[in-house]
């Protein structure tokens, strides 16, 4: 494959990657995802005139705004998008045609585009089943990864991207760009301090409400499937990764977020906005076994959308309307609402015993509790930055590549709230209350 290698910091990128120490890491024969041989190597971060090289796995709707925005910011940032991968090749055409690169930087198999060792971060945009599978694989071969939310399908998944990103070194930004908005920092200040006593309880929601139900804007190529050639074919089988039935079904790719084989909905989709956001703004721990779940329970259902109103079929499999509650060690309570069928929410809130935070529009609300009014005074802390912005998102990873920094939406944070929506699709689809203990890894209910 042709790279443009004229950007600058060459000479030390060539440094950086020639002293490293590798160590081969050989992967077993069967299945996909087990079956590359990589090399192993801790990371380095780049100086500030590196130019910092990307390869896109997914380049579908959410895949390709990320591939536009930071085509769009490439000379601030001083990247390149260098490969593109996708099980759909109209996809992957329309992807290099975007940033101009030719045939040769387009991949339909992930571990090919791994392969190039000039590639520095990897960004993902799969379906959630295959979340987990490419990012241990790109930090494997090197790569720091940005993977949209969730993190992944499982806690199984989120321990092997958590331990594969401790063991390499490498960065990892789930694509909760609400991390970002740095409101969520001054809430997170505030409750440190103490300001509003004892947290007791924090609250969000995500809502929204469609006449097609929820995921059906999506278009469906008719003439794209397995059986077609050229542009129009699409890899099912890599896709569905032995999920699922076996049979083509153009619904269950282009609208896979309605199905549990591939993704878990609401709380997949939305509620990561919400969760990850909160966390940071309830100033819970994200070292040791601190900061997890003890316990999470949800209820809900499929209320509204569950015929489609083209095929008069069923249209899904995840429910159009769910809450979560969640409990942690640190003795306070979180609690999601997330909806597809109306769109009146919670209000983001954050309760202490002695005074409460709201999100308003210029800044952080404190409002003191009547019995603490002369104890906590009432106040508006300013919040900095420019809100809540993908590229603000994407150029934090980009910054802590080059400066050794810590990412907003980083693999600690991401491990447990990646924990709380797993416990949440299993409190809902086994109608219990399910526990986690994080000094085993188990989870039971």
């Amino acid at each position: 494959m042709s790279v443009d290698k004229s950007g600058a910091g060459e000479t030390r990128r060539e440094f950086l990657r020639n002293a490293a120490v590798t160590t081969a890491v050989t992967a077993g024969a069967a299945g996909a995802a087990k079956s590359s041989v990589y090399s192993l190597s801790p990371a380095s971060a780049l100086g500030a005139n590196d130019r910092i090289r990307v390869g896109h796995v997914g380049v579908g709707g959410q895949g390709m705004t990320h591939v536009r925005l930071l085509n769009e910011n490439k000379a601030d940032n001083n990247i390149q998008s260098v490969a593109m991968c996708d099980v759909y090749r109209r996809r992957i055409k329309s992807a290099l045609a975007s940033v101009e690169l030719p045939e040769t930087a387009g991949y339909e198999d992930y571990r090919k585009l791994l392969e190039n060792k000039d590639i520095d971060v990897v960004w993902i945009a799969t379906s959630d089943n295959w979340h987990a599978p490419v990012g241990v694989e790109a930090m494997l071969a090197g790569k720091h990864v940005y993977i949209e939310k969730p993190m992944c399908r499982t806690i199984e998944e989120a321990y092997k991207l958590w331990d594969t990103s401790k063991k390499t070194g490498k960065l990892v930004q789930v694509g909760s760009q609400g991390c970002s908005d740095q409101k969520w920092h001054v809430a997170g200040k505030i409750v440190k301090e103490g300001r509003i006593g004892h947290l007791i309880q924090a609250q969000g929601s995500y809502c929204r409400n469609g006449r097609d139900g929820e995921w059906n804007y999506y278009g469906i190529d008719k003439d794209a499937g397995p059986d077609a050639t050229g542009d129009a074919y699409i890899n099912w089988e890599m896709f569905r990764k032995g999920l699922g039935p076996k049979a083509w079904d153009p619904d269950r790719f282009f609208r896979w977020r309605k199905y549990w084989a591939y993704g878990n909905g609401i709380m997949g989709d939305l509620f990561p906005h919400r969760l990850h956001p909160l966390t940071i703004a309830m100033n819970l721990p994200q070292t040791g076994m601190a900061g997890f779940p003890t316990r999470a329970s949800s209820m809900g259902g499929i209320y509204v959308q569950k015929i489609n109103p083209v095929t008069k079929a069923i249209d899904r499999e995840v429910p159009d309307f769910t809450t979560i509650q969640v409990d942690f060690a640190e003795e306070c309570t979180l609690m999601l609402l997330g909806t597809t069928i109306n769109e009146q929410g919670w209000q983001d809130m954050i309760r202490g015993n002695k005074a409460s935070l709201y999100f308003g529009g210029s800044g952080v609300d404190i409002k003191p509790e009547r019995v603490y009014a002369e104890e906590v005074e009432e106040a508006t802390e300013p919040v900095p930055g420019d809100g809540e912005r993908i590229e603000t998102h994407q150029k934090n990873l980009l910054d802590c590549i080059r400066g050794g920094g810590v990412p907003n939406c980083n693999i600690d944070l991401a491990l447990r709230v990646q924990v709380m929506i797993s416990l949440g699709e299993m409190a809902y689809r086994r109608g219990k209350t399910m526990h986690f203990d994080p000094k085993t890894r188990k989870y039971w209910g």
